[in-house]
Formats: structure tokens, sequence, C-alpha cells
């Protein structure tokens, strides 16, 4: 699952804009995928120990 997860961010992260079609000139939508892998990443670590 983690693999998935990993996989899917990289796609979002640099393909995203080009496969949904969004425009992100200052690269707000990346900062907030970037932002929830983390968080999700965290959240995920701490639930698990």
């Amino acid at each position: 699952m983690v693999w998935l997860a990993i996989a899917m961010f990289i796609a979002l992260f640099a393909f995203g804009g080009r496969y949904f079609g969004w425009d992100d000139p200052q690269g707000n939508i990346q900062l907030a995928i970037f932002s929830a892998f983390v968080f999700g990443t965290i959240s995920g670590y701490k639930a698990r120990t």
C-alpha cells in the first residue's frame, strides 16, 4: 500500500497538471499535494506506533 501511495504522489506531483488540466503557475496545487502526502505519512507513522 505504501508503494501505491508513493507512485500516486509522484504521478500527481509530476503529471497532474497535464492529466487534469489545472493551471498552477505559482505551484499552489503541488504544494497542497506535497503537504497532504507529508501529513498523511506522519499520521500513518503515529497511528502505527
